[in-house]
C-alpha cells in the first residue's frame, strides 16, 4: 500500500546524504505550480558536510536529488557542494 505524506509534515525531519552522513533538517519546500521545486535544508553543526559550505547556514536542493522521504530524508551525495581547498586553487591557476 502507498503511503501518502503530507509536505507539512516533512518540516522539521533530519536529512541525510546516501552514504549515511548527517547533513541537517528540512526547512522549506519550495513549490512551483503546484509541484515541488526544490528542498531548503539547514546544515546541522554537527554535520561533516558544514565545513565544505564554508559557513553558509544551508543549501537548496533541487527536488531530483532527493533519493527517499520517510521518517528521515535521503538526499544524494552529489546535491552537495563539494569545497575547492585554497591551496588546490592555486595549483590549478599556475596550471593554466
Amino acid at each position: 500500500m502507498l503511503k501518502i505524506k503530507r509536505l507539512s509534515e516533512t518540516i522539521g525531519k533530519k536529512v541525510y546524504t546516501d552514504s549515511g552522513d548527517l547533513f541537517g533538517v528540512v526547512e522549506e519546500v519550495n513549490l512551483v505550480d503546484n509541484k515541488v521545486d526544490g528542498w531548503r535544508l539547514v546544515v546541522a553543526r554537527e554535520s561533516s558536510v558544514a565545513d565544505s559550505l564554508g559557513g553558509a547556514r544551508g543549501i537548496i536542493v533541487p527536488h531530483q536529488f532527493i533519493k527517499a522521504i520517510g521518517d528521515v530524508l535521503i538526499i544524494s551525495s552529489n546535491a552537495v557542494p563539494a569545497r575547492h581547498d585554497e591551496e588546490d586553487i592555486s595549483v590549478e591557476e599556475e596550471l593554466a
